[in-house]
């Protein structure tokens, strides 16, 4: 089946478009001064899924402007080596932003690998400096997803003081960010998930629904308020017809009978994240470049920045 999109339907494409060539501007004018921006991508073992993630941030930081290094490497790295690497690119001065490609392997703890990156080069929002830092507000690197489905949000007009959202999923790196960067927004925010009863009557209840479960068409259009904004983050590759097709965790045709805004999956939360994620680069080399000038005297390039402690 080919997904319709509708008149309602909050495409990612003409907002990650918009940002990026924000972002390249922005990039162009720090190259400029002397500080290029540099990202590097690292990814653990051979995982045929992560190549599409990679390929289209390697696109996204083409057409931002940003350098970007893709890093391999086998699956048996050890703790010690990783850490040591990340040290490395820590203190290198022509990298501005680490990024860590999921999953990872078994043996390696995917949340000391994250704090083992310098809050200044964590482009991923995934620091627990980074989350800590949207409880009070303040949002330069949040987490990619959760910032671009927020960022969707903002793009139906509707005034996110005092609106009523539901957050259906509350995984450390979607649906948690989500709830703060609401409220951060003066949202008032119900968190759902698993262990929820009656989940139907919080989601009714909403002016916008956000979610990220990962079960292929989970959110019927009677669970959905009329005029809700539904924001889908779901990636769910499913057998239909004999073909195998990308859905969202949202039945999206009848949903968007019901909602005023929904995202399609695939092209609605996808381009978006990418787009934020170059984002997320330039305010951290942009941060960097300001830590490094008031430090030196604004004499010189970037020298590197020492380990997180």
């Amino acid at each position: 089946m080919t997904l319709q999109h509708r008149h309602n339907a909050l495409l990612g494409k003409p907002v990650a478009d918009e940002i990026l060539q924000t972002v390249r501007d922005g990039v162009a004018g720090l190259a400029a001064k002397g500080w290029p921006t540099k990202l590097v991508s690292i990814t653990i073992g051979d995982v045929p899924a992560i190549n599409l993630y990679v390929r289209n941030q390697a696109r996204g930081a083409e057409r931002a402007g940003i350098l970007f290094e893709e890093r391999n490497l086998p699956e048996t790295v050890s703790r010690v080596e990783m850490l040591g690497i990340l040290q490395a690119l820590n203190t290198d001065p022509r990298v501005t932003g680490i990024i860590i490609q999921r999953p990872v392997p078994a043996h390696l703890n995917i949340k000391e690998l994250q704090t083992a990156i310098h809050p200044l080069k964590d482009v991923e929002g995934m620091h627990p400096a980074s989350i800590g830092n949207i409880v009070y507000r303040d949002v330069a690197l949040a987490p990619c997803t959760a910032a671009a489905s927020v960022e969707l949000l903002k793009r139906t007009g509707l005034q996110l003081e005092g609106l009523n959202a539901v957050v259906i999923g509350h995984s450390e790196i979607v649906g948690k960010p989500i709830a703060f960067l609401l409220m951060a927004e003066g949202a008032t925010v119900t968190v759902c998930h698993h262990m929820t009863r009656n989940l139907a009557i919080h989601s009714r209840a909403a002016d916008a629904v956000f979610i990220a479960v990962g079960k292929p068409r989970f959110i019927t259009a009677s669970m959905i308020k009329p005029g809700a904004a539904v924001i889908d983050i779901g990636i769910n590759q499913i057998e239909e017809q004999g073909k195998m097709i990308t859905v969202g965790d949202v039945d999206y045709e009848p949903c968007a009978d019901v909602a005023g805004w929904i995202t399609p999956v695939p092209g609605g939360v996808g381009p978006v994240t990418v787009s934020i994620l170059m984002r997320n680069a330039l305010t951290a080399a942009r941060t960097q470049a300001e830590h490094y000038a008031a430090e030196f005297g604004g004499a010189g390039r970037l020298v590197g920045i020492a380990p997180a402690p």
